[in-house]
């Protein structure tokens, strides 16, 4: 039973929509919060993301973590290349991004 409690939440969440709906509804914010990373990184103004996947991740321990949606975006300008995890909380355009590889 405790193993459902989340898919219900995720479910809740996010009422009619399947989790493809899910995800593509944040696409758009986690591109924005990679390529604002990487231009400032990277030192180029010019630098464009792409989705590369996506994902929901739904915590084990509900009492500490928050469930979100999880997008690996490639961003590329300037000569430079680079892949950033971005986390979005579900149902919040606030993402946060971290270059993957360092």
């Amino acid at each position: 039973m405790r193993r459902l409690a989340p898919l219900a939440l995720l479910l809740a969440l996010a009422g009619c929509q399947s989790t493809d709906q899910l995800l593509a509804g944040g696409d758009a914010a986690a591109i924005r919060t990679a390529e604002s990373r990487a231009r400032f990184e990277m030192n180029c103004p010019a630098a464009a993301g792409s989705m590369l996947s996506s994902r929901v991740v739904i915590p084990e321990d509900m009492r500490r973590a928050i469930d979100r949606a999880e997008y690996t975006v490639g961003v590329a300008g300037c000569g430079q290349r680079a892949v950033y995890i971005v986390a979005c909380p579900l149902g919040d355009p606030n993402c946060i991004a971290v270059r993957q590889g360092g």
